[in-house]
């Protein structure tokens, strides 16, 4: 057990008194080690510097970085601006190394360290941070009243590696519960962006993405690539079965369609590993989506586990011509881009990929969790964000990318008329 001593600076003596008496509002049991002295209300003298109150405790590291960050939100939510931040050390053995983590300074920080820590580069991070600050401010006399900064840049590694939460927890200096409080209140700002970070192609853009796909595979008017993937999580005990895929391990089966770009267009997280992927995408936006789409005689493009729609492209199953055989290869060009994108995904962000084990959350917040992955992945994109590979065998995108096995569809809505015009058309 060390000691601990956390320290900080205010302006008066009132300020102190308001600092010590939040410690023990947030169940912080502490003993005065040092005077309070320093200046009353009013006094301005120069040169004065203010007020140090200094509290001293036995506790563990990661107790007092929970006593450290609460003192830290008091100061922001309770005092004057001028507050300088409180700092933190372990006494036992004058030991600097056990240091408690404090305020990241990225300017500080090499980008590529940035990128591979936190999956974006420093400028990206901080656009973010901006959009989102008015929903991580904390209200006045909150405990949880952490920078946005602060917030944003514990919830990103955890994004990306996957770790336990008091792993990252601690790497951040501040408690589990605490960490918890405010993964949930960065994953709730995160997704209420979400239409304006995945986007399905609109009609003026139509064209572009059309020349993009047909530079795959040189099928012409594909204007997305759709697939379901599998992340694991440990099930809720009332529904187990429900969540169980046909692998055997539990997971939420996630609807993706992505560009030829790799850019998510859309996004469906809300349905357990059991159900087929024809099932989700049948209860999704995209058929009412395509359907208005269908006088730009526009098709998605798919793998046999979905039927051949008039807006749905599948492989031929038992190919009997060569034209159909030319078809199936294009159709594998193209298709790919949709493992590539999984792939690229879950190397970014480990938490969804079965080496960074199953999410141990709610149905509903591993939904949130891989909605927000996908937005981060179309903010890197977007910015431009290079995608660097951890050390070690299982740190690249050929790793992440996991092998897809096709679901039969065993509906009678297959079409094959639309697929055999195109086949005709294109390939003989």
């Amino acid at each position: 057990m060390a000691v601990g001593v956390v320290t900080a600076r205010v302006r008066t003596v009132q300020e102190g008194v308001v600092v010590m008496e939040a410690l023990a509002d947030v169940g912080v049991h502490a003993g005065v080690s040092g005077d309070v002295t320093g200046r009353e209300e009013g006094d301005e003298e120069e040169g004065d510097t203010g007020v140090v109150v200094t509290v001293g405790m036995s506790a563990s590291v990661c107790c007092l970085g929970e006593c450290l960050w609460d003192l830290w939100c008091l100061c922001l939510d309770e005092l004057p601006l001028g507050v300088e931040a409180p700092s933190a050390g372990i006494c036992e053995e004058k030991d600097e190394s056990s240091r408690v983590p404090t305020l990241v300074d990225l300017s500080t920080m090499e980008e590529r360290h940035i990128i591979l820590r936190y999956r974006l580069d420093r400028a990206t991070i901080h656009e973010l941070c901006a959009q989102l600050e008015p929903a991580l401010m904390s209200p006045i006399r909150q405990p949880t009243g952490i920078p946005p900064l602060v917030q944003v840049l514990s919830v990103l590694p955890f994004l990306a590696s996957g770790s336990f939460q008091t792993t990252v927890a601690m790497s951040s200096g501040m408690s589990q519960p605490m960490f918890s409080k405010v993964l949930s209140r960065v994953l709730s700002a995160l997704t209420k962006h979400m239409r304006s970070y995945i986007i399905f192609p609109e009609e003026v853009d139509l064209a572009t993405v059309k020349g993009d796909f047909y530079a795959l595979g040189h099928i012409p008017n594909i204007i997305g690539a759709i697939d379901g993937t599998h992340v694991a999580l440990v099930p809720p005990k009332d529904d187990e079965q429900v969540y169980r895929n046909r692998k055997s391990y539990h997971s939420m089966n996630v609807q993706v369609v992505c560009l030829a770009d790799q850019y998510i267009s859309h996004v469906n997280a809300k349905f357990p590993g059991s159900v087929h992927d024809a099932y989700v995408m049948r209860n999704s936006s995209i058929p009412f989506v395509m359907e208005q789409l269908q006088r730009q005689r526009v098709w998605l493009i798919g793998d046999s586990g979905y039927p051949n729609l008039p807006w749905l492209l599948t492989p031929v199953r038992n190919p009997r011509t060569r034209a159909e055989e030319r078809y199936n290869e294009a159709h594998g060009r193209t298709r790919r881009v949709i493992e590539r994108t999984f792939g690229l995904l879950k190397a970014r962000f480990r938490c969804l990929h079965m080496t960074g084990g199953s999410l141990m959350y709610s149905p509903k917040k591993v939904c949130q969790i891989i909605v927000a992955c996908c937005m981060l992945h179309n903010l890197a994109l977007r910015r431009q964000v290079p995608f660097l590979q951890e050390d070690g065998p299982d740190g690249g995108v050929e790793a992440a990318v996991e092998p897809v096995e096709s679901e039969e569809e065993e509906d009678s809505e297959d079409d094959p008329d639309n697929r055999d015009r195109v086949i005709q058309q294109y390939f003989q």
